[in-house]
């Protein structure tokens, strides 16, 4: 272990400190940049994973999400239900749904881009890119020593509030 995580700066907080706190400050704020397009962070997360992997079963993003089956569909009848998503049939499993984003819904993944990029702007303006790049790989790094799943927000595994 390294010492630079033993000795926090009292007046800022140690590392682990700074992330929550920068971790639930970009949350938030994000969750005002997808209310913009009528989404919410649970909505943008899964058309993007959609959009990364598409034909997928419900029960496989399900279960990468680490989302409980029941507010699941309710998550897709959402998108669904606002032609951003649809179900066909799985195959060879006829009994289960494959999902892809629509027409609509991959335009709004294109606005979703933009909105990505502007609030990782906001966020990492004090960085240079370089700063930016390090800072991504130790974080990433972080995140994988961690045993996190890449690109799934942990507040996927919380029930709605």
């Amino acid at each position: 272990m390294s010492e630079d995580c033993d000795e926090p700066n009292q007046s800022q907080g140690g590392v682990a400190f700074l992330l929550a706190q920068l971790g639930a400050h970009a949350a938030a704020r994000f969750a005002d940049r997808v209310a913009e397009l009528d989404l919410t962070p649970a909505q943008a997360g899964l058309l993007r994973m959609i959009a990364v992997s598409p034909g997928l079963s419900q029960q496989t993003y399900a279960a990468r999400l680490g989302t409980p089956p029941s507010r699941f569909v309710v998550l897709v009848d959402t998108l669904q239900g606002r032609n951003l998503v649809e179900r066909r049939r799985g195959s060879p499993d006829r009994r289960s749904y494959a999902l892809h984003l629509t027409g609509d819904g991959e335009r709004l993944m294109g606005e979703m881009g933009a909105v990505g990029m502007a609030h990782e702007g906001d966020l990492c303006a004090a960085l240079t890119a370089s700063e930016r790049s390090a800072l991504r790989g130790m974080l990433a790094r972080i995140a994988e020593q961690q045993g996190l799943t890449p690109g799934v927000h942990p507040g996927y595994r919380r029930p709605a509030g």
